[in-house]
């Protein structure tokens, strides 16, 4: 965004994909929306990895979450899978 063409570039996209308001507030928008979603899940990976660390059955409730919400993006589901296993259950104490 710092790129003045590149700001343009998808400014121009935006109004071609049929935004007629305010582009730079809906590309303003965007940018925060990102933003935020990154943040929460480098806090939620850096919860899961200090929880693992120091309190096992903790870190892996928190690592059984952020798999979670990655799978609903179609990323996180192996681990998902490999997190749930009996195997690894027991490795942390859960039952």
């Amino acid at each position: 965004m710092a790129a003045p063409v590149g700001r343009d570039r998808l400014q121009q996209t935006l109004v071609n994909a049929g935004i007629t308001h305010d582009v730079s507030a809906v590309l303003t928008a965007y940018l925060v929306l990102i933003f935020v979603f990154e943040a929460v899940a480098a806090g939620l990976h850096g919860a899961a990895y200090y929880g693992l660390r120091r309190r096992r059955p903790w870190g892996w409730v928190v690592a059984v979450l952020v798999a979670g919400a990655w799978s609903l993006a179609i990323v996180g589901i192996p681990v998902f899978v490999l997190l749930l296993q009996r195997k690894t259950r027991e490795a942390y104490g859960i039952l």
